[in-house]
């Protein structure tokens, strides 16, 4: 696979958080095929290499980039936040692709703990990149902000009542942005220019997890280079019709 010059996100500048997993490493894929210059972050400092080798391999040409980050620390997102748009003069989106599962057996047996986990986790994290790169996205001609929420967080079970309640939490936090945006970012015709999108999954599959369980059906779960494909596409759309949105990748 070989970028080209006319590639549709050709000339964006796109920040990945949580790159070495499954999903980030299908986003970097699919970003900087599409012609865009793409910047993980993870805390694993050899895994995110591994990543960004893999791209690199994958995708001739790739523009892609790496920076360990600790996530739960407000001042480095901050800070590498300003550097990307200090380095290339604009910020074009940010893709938070941080996540974490604890639940339990019944309602009764959820342990606080696990709330405090994923609190950290998939809450403080979100807030962190969003509180970060806000300001870069308005600044730019078309930002865009996405998270990956769950089914779960709109019909919560029994058992999983911390992880539905952290999701619905970063939903909720997602859709102030959106507000922001709506508020803060104009273009000459008085519509705005940024958008942040919730994308709504099961679960995530890659083909690792099906090469290792060829005869599974994995029902209504996205596999990640589908994700990656709504992600790279959020820029087809405008940002008015975009903000705010559920995108629903697997059924209600």
């Amino acid at each position: 696979m070989t970028t080209t010059p006319n590639a549709p996100l050709t000339g964006k500048v796109i920040a990945v958080a949580g790159a070495s997993g499954p999903a980030g490493q299908a986003v970097l894929r699919r970003l900087t095929a599409d012609g865009a210059t793409v910047i993980g972050a993870d805390i694993d400092a050899q895994r995110l290499e591994s990543a960004l080798d893999a791209t690199r391999v994958a995708v001739r040409g790739a523009k892609v980039s790496g920076q360990v980050i600790d996530l739960l620390d407000p001042q480095e997102v901050h800070d590498w936040a300003d550097h990307l748009e200090a380095e290339h003069g604009h910020v074009d989106g940010l893709f938070h692709l941080v996540g974490g599962w604890r639940g339990s057996k019944t309602f009764f047996d959820t342990r606080l703990d696990d709330w405090d986990f994923l609190h950290d986790t998939v809450v403080r994290t979100l807030q962190h990149t969003s509180l970060a790169f806000q300001p870069a996205l308005v600044r730019s001609s078309a930002g865009r902000y996405a998270m990956i929420s769950a089914a779960a967080a709109h019909k919560p079970t029994a058992g999983g009542a911390a992880y539905a309640a952290a999701k619905a939490a970063t939903e909720a936090w997602t859709l102030a942005m959106a507000d922001s945006f709506k508020k803060e970012t104009t273009s000459a015709d008085g519509e705005p220019t940024a958008a942040a999108a919730i994308l709504v999954i099961k679960a995530l599959v890659s083909p690792e997890m099906r090469a290792e369980k060829p005869d599974a059906k994995f029902a209504g779960f996205t596999d990640t280079a589908d994700l990656a494909g709504h992600l790279a596409g959020l820029w087809d759309r405008p940002a008015a019709e975009l903000n705010g949105q559920h995108l629903w990748l697997t059924a209600r």
